[in-house]
């Protein structure tokens, strides 16, 4: 009886310590039901009834409605100014439409959902052994070699959102007082790797999030050193676009060559959902293992930082991960979940001015959503809210 009872608590210590990613994921958060038989869109997606996959055609009408209805007109720019909503289920298109002079055809500036394509392209580069997670990263971009400060910020730091740069996000408030600004159209656009690795250290790295442009364009222009100008030009064409049959995709570069991973990638709506159906299988396109084995989990946990991040309220509007955002909560933080009626295992990538791109595993829905709001007038919960109640049960 003893021994049993040792051996009982022995395997709960094992099983509580478990960790089933490599790079850091927790598993009762992120652990994806595997999926038997995907559908890939080779080159399309395929165009089924709603009903055929379990949602509702009524339902989706009051989808539609709440996306597509204007409040304000274009002097004003007011209420929500939706571009592009397409949306997924089981690998088939249930529902497509455009507004605004925009079509199935022509790219939409995603804004800030392009950091979650960069990290994708730092899932590749991690599988082919260029990089790993904890390597500080100095080791690759002498920028970040000015002090002893700066040696300390590492990748897994920067795809954290928690480098710890005095970085001030915020497009509205001037270059005065933005790094982004200044960044995207100033001081920095000429090398805006190295103009956010110039700046000071506010905070120990890894110990608070601060959402930071900066983070990512410094990520960017460490895979340019990693892998040489010539093959990091090819590096998001031919080991992303290519494979997932995206052709259509404008990426833009800073002065120095350096693509724009914060802000300045084009893409098709139906184009993006299929980076969303990259992740909601687990980085496997087509039967072959794109990002490495851990990767979405990875992907779907907050940032380490947020249990030492000062505490306000806004650090529920989102839950930051790796370059993408969960609907987990922190909850040793009090922090709950920002979309509560939505299922707690979506994940997403979002952008300025209402760009969206939602994974839900336990639904098997993607959604893309492309906008210019310029205000809040578009809730996402209550849109997901809506799309989950179109879900059969």
């Amino acid at each position: 009886m003893k021994q049993s009872l040792i051996f009982i608590i022995l395997l709960f210590c094992i099983q509580c310590g478990k960790d089933l990613s490599p790079f850091g994921g927790e598993p009762e958060v992120n652990t994806l039901k595997p999926r038997l038989k995907p559908e890939w869109p080779n080159p399309t997606w395929k165009v089924v009834s709603p009903e055929s996959v379990g949602v509702s055609s009524d339902k989706l009408k009051l989808v539609e409605e709440y996306a597509f209805t204007r409040t304000g007109d274009e002097t004003d720019r007011k209420g929500r100014r939706t571009d592009s909503l397409v949306i997924l289920r089981n690998g088939k298109l249930i529902y497509e439409k455009y507004a605004r002079n925009f079509s199935e055809d022509k790219v939409h500036l995603t804004w800030s959902v392009s950091k979650s394509i960069l990290q994708t392209m730092y899932g590749i580069a991690v599988k082919q052994g260029l990089v790993k997670l904890d390597d500080p990263g100095y080791y690759h971009y002498e920028p970040l070699s000015r002090d002893e400060a700066h040696k300390k910020i590492t990748i897994r730091h920067l795809l954290n959102m928690s480098s710890g740069l005095a970085a001030e996000e915020g497009y509205e408030s001037g270059p005065l007082k933005s790094s982004v600004i200044a960044m995207l159209y100033t001081r920095g656009r000429k090398d805006m790797g190295s103009f956010c690795a110039g700046l000071p250290i506010r905070s120990e790295p890894g110990t608070q999030v601060y959402y930071s442009s900066c983070d990512t364009n410094i990520l960017s222009a460490i895979l340019k050193k990693v892998y040489g100008a010539e093959e990091y030009d090819k590096l998001p064409f031919e080991k992303i676009f290519k494979p997932l049959g995206i052709t259509n995709v404008t990426f833009e570069r800073d002065g120095s060559g350096t693509y724009v991973g914060s802000s300045y990638l084009y893409m098709t709506a139906k184009d993006l959902a299929k980076i969303g159906y990259l992740y909601l299988n687990d980085g496997i396109w087509n039967g072959e293992r794109l990002l490495p084995e851990g990767w979405v989990q990875f992907t779907r946990t907050p940032a380490p930082g947020y249990k030492s991040t000062p505490y306000s309220e806004d650090l529920a509007e989102d839950n930051y991960t790796a370059h993408w955002y969960a609907n987990t909560g922190v909850p040793e933080r009090g922090i709950h979940e920002p979309w509560p009626d939505a299922p707690k295992d979506t994940f997403a990538g979002l952008g300025h001015w209402g760009q969206m791109l939602y994974v839900i595993p336990s639904l098997d829905l993607i959604i893309v959503r492309f906008g210019d709001d310029r205000e809040k007038a578009f809730i996402k919960n209550d849109f997901l809210k809506l799309v989950k109640e179109s879900v059969i049960r």
